[in-house]
């Protein structure tokens, strides 16, 4: 049964989600040089303020640091605009002279952006920039932990869209977002694709709406440490990439894989890094603290600093320890640690050799990060090109922390806060989301060869032998001897005596009682049936 808050969301959305559609109908007319003014001054608007709203969102939430949460920020108002910048995503956006083909971008129409708790006001910059870009209007659906920061990102990139000539309503916030009202976001008429970001349950929801959507998997990346690999500048990228915003973005380091030959330099580099070596106890009690019964994440302990994490655990670590750190033997449910953790702990295995390494890599991606992100250490690039091609995982990061290579920050993948995962997770995509996954491209072909001129027919064709006349069973030959024995087995079948009987035991073998059956009545059916397939005397 819905509760008044859920009806008071659904009307919230049904309005809004008008509003947007209406003010999209003014701007699908307006220029790529409009759009991309718009799109300039609301990303000038989200620099100016990302520090403030990182603070908010850590207040607000309660997930994460400030400090990296204002990197997030600007990766979504400073980098991304920049790669941005020149794309054409309206009007004509290609012409292939040789081809004689135009690609025309077209907006999708009303985008429905799914927001989520751990990454509220960066993931808003992004996707109110690539809707806009592209565009469409949006109708953003913030997590209820994450309302106010989320809304009041969105207040001030509509403001700056405003002043920069959008029409009024091109965005819109919800603010009393439910289940129940986000579902009625993602299944209305007016919506034309969603952006979901967030749980399982929210990304499925998504994909079962009937409507385009682009949503992403769960990750649970490792780290192969190969024996080529300058563990001096490895192991302080992993320690940040882990750290970064307590582990909130789902490309995070989860596991760190290694031959055991490195395994005493790769603990003294983790220690000078400050992070905490657990005991066997200790990783146990982590592994029940963090893992619920149902295999989720303790929502408690998402984003927490490790300090924090280690007194939940019950045990105490030094104020300045940067992650905690515990081995693991074996992947799967026995392990809980084994999974994504969204906070700083990081699994360690210490495997026999380099096919040991990525069997295991690839045993923690199938186990709860299919599709999603792998990284790898190494100066071979023979063994880098190997594990690429081994990983289930579509994007292969090397030499660099995973958050910070998976986004665009370090790598020249697509700026992105949405990071498809591939079929293998059940995504649409595997790409990094960006505006051009938000608008569809109509071609206008010319014609340039002759129907015959596409291609060689065989020498041997001849289209009268294709012909189907009007008779096409006469077409056909018909073997009589073939049709008189045939319709004898079946009539001997039924029990029903012929002239010579059975041809063979097993057609008697469950007759019904005999019938009397005149001598050749047999062959004097088939022959009236050939006479009128044919219209001629049978010989």
């Amino acid at each position: 049964m819905l509760a008044d808050k859920d009806l008071v969301s659904i009307q919230e959305v049904r309005t809004k989600v008008e509003k947007a559609f209406a003010a999209w109908q003014k701007y699908r007319t307006f220029s790529q040089e409009q759009v991309d003014a718009i799109v300039e001054r609301m990303a000038a608007a989200a620099r100016a303020n990302a520090k403030h709203l990182a603070d908010m969102a850590v207040e607000e939430t309660g997930y994460g640091n400030a400090k990296d949460k204002y990197i997030k920020n600007l990766l979504t108002s400073d980098w991304l605009p920049r790669r941005m910048r020149g794309m054409k995503t309206v009007g004509i956006i290609r012409e292939i002279p040789e081809e004689k083909i135009v690609e025309i971008g077209t907006p999708v129409g009303v985008v429905a952006a799914i927001l989520p708790t751990t990454n509220p006001t960066s993931t808003a910059i992004y996707k109110i920039l690539i809707s806009l870009k592209a565009g469409n209007a949006v109708v953003i659906s913030p997590h209820p932990r994450a309302h106010k920061c989320t809304c009041a990102t969105a207040a001030i990139l509509y403001k700056a869209a405003i002043e920069a000539g959008a029409p009024e309503d091109i965005i819109q916030c919800v603010d009393n977002a439910t289940i129940e009202g986000t579902n009625a976001l993602m299944r209305h008429e007016r919506t034309s694709v969603i952006l979901s970001t967030g749980g399982s349950g929210i990304v499925k929801a998504a994909y079962s709406s009937g409507k385009p959507a682009f949503g992403v998997g769960p990750g649970n990346v490792p780290v192969l440490v190969d024996t080529s690999a300058d563990l001096e500048d490895a192991i302080p990228k992993i320690v940040a990439g882990k750290s970064f915003d307590y582990g909130t973005v789902c490309s995070s380091e989860q596991a760190i894989v290694a031959e055991a030959s490195l395994r005493d330099r790769i603990l003294a580099l983790l220690k000078a890094q400050k992070a905490y070596l657990a005991t066997d106890a200790q990783r146990d009690a982590l592994g029940k603290l963090l893992i619920m019964p149902n295999w989720t994440v303790n929502p408690q302990c998402v984003g927490q600093a490790p300090t924090k994490i280690a007194k939940m655990a019950g045990f105490e670590v030094p104020p300045d320890t940067s992650i905690l750190c515990a081995e693991l033997t074996g992947v799967g449910k026995q392990h809980p640690l084994s999974a994504e953790k969204l906070s700083p702990v990081l699994s360690l295995y210490f495997v026999p050799d380099f096919n040991t390494a990525a069997d295991t890599c690839y045993a923690l991606l199938k186990f709860g990060g299919m599709g999603h992100t792998a990284v790898i250490y190494s100066k071979n690039d023979a063994r880098t090109r190997e594990y690429a091609l081994r990983m289930p995982a579509m994007r292969i990061l090397v030499n660099t922390p995973a958050p910070q290579g998976s986004t665009g920050i370090t790598t020249n993948v697509f700026p992105s806060m949405t990071l498809g995962c591939g079929a293998a997770a059940g995504n649409i995509t595997s790409d990094n989301i960006g505006p051009q996954h938000l608008l569809n491209i109509k071609r206008l072909a010319y014609v340039v060869r002759k129907p015959e001129e596409a291609f060689e027919m065989p020498l041997d064709y001849n289209a009268a032998s294709y012909a189907t006349p009007d008779n096409s069973a006469s077409a056909l030959p018909i073997d009589r001897g073939v049709v008189v024995a045939a319709v004898e087995r079946y009539l001997a079948s039924r029990g029903a005596p012929v002239q010579g009987g059975p041809s063979c035991a097993c057609e008697t073998s469950h007759a019904a009682p005999a019938r009397s059956v005149a001598p050749n009545a047999s062959a004097d059916v088939v022959d009236r049936f050939l006479a009128r397939r044919t219209n001629a005397t049978p010989g």
